[in-house]
């Protein structure tokens, strides 16, 4: 029986652990963790997002400059194929209004654990504790809690995440063990990741407060998700769909009132002050809640006195943001294992018989159900493509 090893065990490596178990592989999987898909686990707490149920062309699009290369994997396992993969592991799920799916029972835990049942059905050895230290000939080489420990497989399925949220075990520590194997590196940078500001201190008594109802906007991007302002900027759905825009740079601002025309604003503005505050007049003549005058407040002062020029504005607040907020603060990375360093199998053009699949490979997804879906897909295809290695 030809044997598998897959070091990582998130979402990518457990999808390519199934599919070389069922391939009739004897598959070792080893976790530096006491205990497996940290990271996912964390993910379902606010609800595990599985997938979007959209079509394929607006699916896809999500996926940026990384569309293409991903484009065959999430045919072979996309919406429908993720859907039906949760579904088998009995969790019913749902589609929400947006399209977003998910378990009925919205956290990670049930699904994970009938995973792992599955897994252990088909024999699936795990190995928790052990951290890859790197490659020594033919074998992978791991610290654990009885030394060294070597493994030698006919196949190799790396998924080690990427380079956020350190403690839950994506640490990118792997990359100088592919260093030293000559393979490319891009430089981790962050993903779905907030924004620092630097707020006054008028602020703080907005700080914790959400923000809905709002259209967030860098360079071509745009989104209507909800945010949350932090202590140290900004958080929140909405402005982590704008990660990819903002990293390089783009100018970040927010329409107040998105349901409305410029001149619908204006309109209203127009209407006669009396003796109201600002403040006043803006949460009854145009029903903004206190968040986001104060937003108005903290970036827009003095206000235009022209109602024109005040609800272009409120159209388009630019706020000034210093960056990204620190990378293991984000929730994903980009950067990792260049495109280039893998064929079309997602196997090590320098180490051949070594498959790599999830977020160490460079390509970049918002949250929303497309992060999930293509590290299942990417550990699906690597899976697969090890399993017809070790066979020929």
């Amino acid at each position: 029986m030809p044997s598998a090893l897959v070091i990582g065990a998130g979402p990518a490596g457990l999808m390519a652990a199934e599919v070389l178990a069922k391939a009739g592989l004897s598959v070792t999987m080893a976790d530096q963790k006491p205990s497996v898909a940290r990271k996912f686990l964390m993910a379902g707490k606010s609800g595990l997002n599985l997938t979007k149920n959209e079509k394929d062309a607006a699916f896809l699009a999500a996926y940026g400059d990384s569309a293409n290369w991903l484009a065959p994997m999430i045919a072979q396992f996309g919406v429908a194929e993720v859907m039906a993969w949760a579904e088998d592991l009995d969790q019913q799920i749902f589609t929400g209004s947006t399209g977003r799916v998910f378990p009925k029972a919205m956290k990670a835990s049930p699904l994970l654990r009938a995973w792992l049942q599955r897994l252990d059905g088909l024999g699936v050895d795990r190995k928790l504790r052990w951290r890859w230290t790197g490659f020594r000939d033919d074998s992978a080489a791991f610290d654990t809690p009885e030394g060294l420990q070597t493994v030698a497989a006919d196949v190799v399925v790396l998924a080690l995440g990427g380079a956020s949220w350190s403690k839950l075990g994506s640490d990118g520590a792997w990359s100088d063990a592919m260093k030293g194997e000559g393979v490319d590196l891009v430089d981790f940078a962050p993903s779905n990741s907030g924004v620092s500001v630097g707020w006054s201190d008028h602020m703080q008594r907005h700080l914790g407060s959400p923000v809905k109802n709002i259209e967030l906007r860098a360079g071509t991007l745009r989104s209507r998700g909800e945010i949350v302002l932090s202590k140290t900027g900004i958080e929140g759905g909405g402005i982590y769909a704008l990660s990819a825009a903002l990293r390089d740079g783009a100018a970040l601002s927010m329409d107040l009132m998105p349901d409305l025309s410029e001149a619908a604003v204006a309109g209203r503005l127009a209407k006669p002050r009396g003796k109201m505050s600002v403040g006043t007049y803006l949460r009854k003549t145009l029903k903004l809640d206190p968040a986001k005058i104060g937003l108005l407040n903290e970036f827009s002062r003095p206000f235009p006195a022209q109602a024109a020029e005040f609800a272009g504005v409120i159209k388009a607040l630019p706020i000034a943001t210093h960056g990204l907020r620190p990378i293991d603060e984000a929730i994903s990375t980009t950067g990792g294992i260049a495109r280039s360093a893998v064929d079309g199998k997602l196997m090590l053009k320098a180490k051949p018989g070594v498959f790599v699949a999830g977020e160490m490979l460079d390509w970049d997804a918002p949250t929303g159900g497309y992060l999930i879906t293509a590290c299942l897909a990417t550990g699906a295809w690597a899976g697969q493509a090890a399993a017809d290695y070790a066979k020929r």
